[in-house]
């Protein structure tokens, strides 16, 4: 008798998504990514009236528009998981108390990788422009239960930067412990980048080292996170 696999519990697959023209091949390559790795679960975009883009205004929007314990994946525009671990990270996230991440290794191919892989090499063979350390963006996985338990996002971070690592910590904070990892990669395809300086990337580290300072203290953490989601509501 041949086993067969159980099917993935009730997913949906989001994308925050603004278009912008050094962006498009990414996305497209991305959307077909995972329309042919898991054809089952319906896909959508997201996009909130925020100006500039605020992704972790997106990203909660994501959740808030699941039922509690739906399955969401939210993954940026230009970045490609590999299957299995996405699946691991999937079935994890139905009853785990902790957002999943479908990946220990980030990869970040850059433009001569990610023209490799617009000429058809296989992703795991594409040349590596940089090797991410303590990655915590890209693909995150989870139900809106577990989203809304350490305050999601924070919509303050206007602009690029920062939402990502002060989510991290304050996930490891008030749920005692880092989001769960499972073996595998993602791979981020090339674009233009953001200005990484001005006055909306000051105001993001600044906004920040409120988080740094906060982390390991659980109290704090909850009063600094209520306080951020009051003063962009």
């Amino acid at each position: 008798m041949t086993a067969t696999t159980p099917p993935l519990p009730a997913t949906k697959i989001v994308i925050p998504w603004r278009p912008a023209p050094s962006r498009i091949d990414a996305f497209e390559r991305v959307v077909s990514w995972y329309r042919s790795a898991l054809p089952e679960v319906p896909l959508h975009t997201v996009d909130t009236d925020d100006t500039p883009f605020v992704l972790a205004a997106c990203r909660n929007a994501a959740m808030r528009a699941a039922a509690d314990d739906e399955v969401i994946v939210i993954g940026d525009a230009d970045t490609i998981p590999e299957r299995e671990p996405l699946v691991a990270a999937i079935r994890a996230a139905v009853t785990s108390p902790f957002v999943q991440l479908p990946y220990d290794e980030y990869r970040w191919l850059g433009a001569s990788g990610s023209a490799e892989y617009g000429a058809g090499v296989a992703l795991e063979d594409c040349t590596v422009e940089q090797y991410v350390e303590g990655a915590c963006s890209g693909v995150y996985v989870a139900t809106p239960r577990v989203w809304s338990a350490h305050g999601g996002q924070d919509e303050g971070f206007r602009g690029w930067g920062f939402e990502d690592a002060a989510w991290y910590l304050a996930h490891t904070t008030l749920l005692g412990s880092a989001p769960a990892r499972h073996r595998g990669r993602v791979y981020a395809l090339h674009h233009v980048g953001e200005v990484r300086a001005g006055a909306a990337y000051d105001a993001n580290a600044e906004r920040m080292q409120r988080y740094r300072d906060a982390a390991g203290d659980e109290a704090a953490m909850a009063a600094l996170v209520a306080t951020q989601r009051d003063s962009v509501s």
